[in-house]
């Protein structure tokens, strides 16, 4: 009895424990042990957990490594980081089904000569070192099998998209077609036409034009999105007087800047070293029957003139040559003399005289320099006493009075360039303003600090028509104007027809000839080249643009011009659409092998991997 008690409790606690081995699977327990390998299948081809890992791993830091911060998983799922690199995973599995089922691989000894010819596998000699191999896998995560296995796969996967994308041409006469569209040329004459040509000025508006104008166009009359603020404002200039220089500071600062206040004497100097006296000498002899010029001897060397040219030189610049240097006159050639670099002959091309500035000529500026860091300095300490003021609930208009800024407001946009928005940090400080932000101080390049307040956000809004009658009349005046151009301009086309002579328009003529699409012509609408390609040969035509008439005649057109760059654009465009068809191609089957391979994810998975970056 007390045997069969004893197996009955056997039997009962493995099948507990075997109830508890289910249970703890439902709940994921597999995840503790490790034993999920994939994260789906496409057809037969598992994603391993592995590369899902190391792919988001290297796109995380890749953008790490753009943005010099951290990438949380938050953002990562925000930016669908996760799912690009689950979707190309999905790809390439699906890829490598299809080529499974197609049979194709590459056999152990291609695979071999694949490994052997990677250089991080290779050691000192150049020869494949199996440690090199081993060591190179762990430090990228992968053992010799998975390694092995992807550089199959890779290789298959190449093998086939060699096979799609090769030999694949385009029709010739599409890269013809294309090139003959670009490089054709139009012979044509023209002359162009503005308001001081009008045989009848266009008259002033009067107030009903105007508002009927302005009423008819409202959209052209808006004035943008539209900030109120209020301001502090300190710039050093404005405590300039509560700055002390004292001479002694001046003096110093007058001393330290002696290179730029007390220049020496300088010559403008050319030298061309020789080997030895003898060579320089006869050089110099040439020179002097007027056999040889400096340049000739300076080209004979194959050297340029800026080769031998040092500038600017002061007598401690010259050494032994500075006195013949400095005495001879401007032209003359020097030589041979002594040398850093050998015997040479010098060419003088200009004196430039010693200049000295007293320290009274200089003393204004230098007190300005002085004052104006002090002044920054003195900014920067007012700066945090001004903060902790706001920080306890000053208000502009208070600390306006308890301080030395000052106090405006301003409409502000995007085009507010003026006053305190020429500061470009006063301008990112009025973009970003919101009505719950508190003022806090700024500051700018030059040591000015600012503080700011948005009182109102005016939208995009009709200007005013008292406010922007100027621009009604400006408006007003150069569509009337275009349309006074363009009927007189017919007017002359229509003349043209019977006698096609433009001397007789008593206007300015320019003959254009071997004209392609990209010509650019000063003055002339955008789309006069389209306009001038559209037209038949002999034709006349009244291109108009704002304000201006262009009126043109079709003189020939030709093919593009049989040059180098002609053929070399005729290859690339070739290469170009046999390039876009093959890669078409290959998208094509990609497509379809995923679709064939049915990929299944496996969310749990994917959700285990993706928490492991948190």
């Amino acid at each position: 009895m007390a045997a069969g008690v004893k197996s009955m409790s056997r039997t009962f606690v493995w099948i507990i424990l075997a109830l508890l081995i289910v249970g703890l699977a439902g709940f994921g327990a597999t995840n503790l042990s490790g034993t999920i390998r994939t994260i789906g299948y496409a057809g037969d081809q598992p994603i391993s957990v592995d590369s899902y890992a190391r792919e988001l791993q290297r796109e995380i830091r890749a953008i790490e490594a753009q943005s010099g911060q951290t990438l949380p998983m938050s953002q990562v799922r925000a930016m669908g980081l996760e799912q690009v690199v689950l979707s190309r995973l999905v790809g390439l599995a699906s890829i490598d089904n299809e080529v499974a089922d197609l049979g194709i691989s590459i056999g152990d000894a291609n695979l071999q000569k694949e490994i052997i010819e990677i250089p991080a596998f290779q050691g000192i000699d150049g020869g494949f070192d199996r440690e090199a191999y081993r060591f190179a896998l762990s430090q990228a995560g992968l053992n010799e099998t998975e390694f092995e296995d992807d550089l199959r796969k890779e290789s298959a996967r190449t093998l086939v998209q060699g096979a799609i994308m090769a030999g694949t041409r385009m029709p010739a006469v599409l890269g013809d077609t294309m090139v003959d569209y670009i490089a054709a040329r139009r012979n044509f004459t023209w002359t162009q036409m503005t308001a001081e040509d009008l045989q009848t000025p266009v008259p002033e508006p009067t107030p009903e034009q105007l508002q009927a104008f302005y009423d008819a166009q409202p959209d052209d009359f808006m004035l943008p999105e539209t900030k109120r603020l209020t301001y502090l404002l300190m710039t050093p200039e404005m405590i300039l007087d509560e700055v002390d220089v004292d001479e002694t500071a001046l003096r110093d600062l007058y001393d330290s800047r002696s290179v730029e206040y007390d220049v020496p004497e300088r010559r403008l100097v050319e030298r061309l070293v020789f080997s030895d006296v003898t060579a320089a000498s006869t050089a110099k002899a040439q020179i002097d029957v007027g056999g040889t010029t400096f340049e000739a001897l300076v080209e004979q060397r194959g050297l340029a003139l800026a080769d031998v040219d040092l500038g600017d030189v002061t007598r401690s610049d010259l050494g032994d040559a500075a006195d013949d240097v400095f005495a001879a006159d401007i032209g003359d050639v020097l030589g041979p003399l002594p040398s850093s670099l050998g015997p040479a002959l010098f060419r003088v091309n200009g004196t430039l005289a010693a200049r000295v500035t007293p320290f009274e000529d200089a003393e204004e500026e230098l007190r300005a320099e002085l004052a104006g860091d002090r002044a920054r300095r003195l900014i920067e300490t007012r700066a945090e006493e001004i903060n902790d003021l706001m920080a306890g609930g000053a208000t502009l208009e208070e600390l306006a009075q308890e301080t030395d800024m000052e106090l405006g407001t301003m409409s502000w946009t995007d085009d507010a360039h003026e006053g305190v928005a020429a500061y470009e940090e006063f301008r990112a400080a009025a973009a970003a303003v919101t009505g719950d932000d508190f003022p806090e101080i700024g500051f700018t390049e030059d040591g000015a600090i600012f503080a700011l307040r948005l009182e109102e956000v005016l939208p995009v809004r009709p200007e005013p028509f008292a406010s922007a009658r100027d621009k009604v009349a400006d408006a007003w005046t150069l569509e009337q104007t275009t349309i006074a151009l363009r009927e007189q301009a017919e007017r002359i086309v229509a003349d043209l027809s019977d006698s096609d002579d433009f001397a007789t328009t008593g206007l300015s003529v320019r003959v254009e000839n071997g004209m392609t699409r990209s010509a650019f012509i000063d003055g002339a609408p955008t789309d006069f080249m389209s306009q001038v390609f559209a037209m038949d040969k002999g034709e006349l035509r009244v291109i108009s643009g704002p304000g201006t008439a262009f009126i043109v005649r079709l003189d020939d057109t030709l093919p593009p011009e049989e040059t180098d760059e002609l053929a070399a654009m005729q290859t690339a465009f070739a290469d170009g659409v046999d390039q876009a068809l093959s890669e078409a191609l290959f998208e094509v089957f990609a497509r379809d092998a995923r679709l064939r391979a049915k990929p299944q994810i496996d969310q749990q998975a994917l959700n285990a991997v993706q928490a492991s970056f948190q």
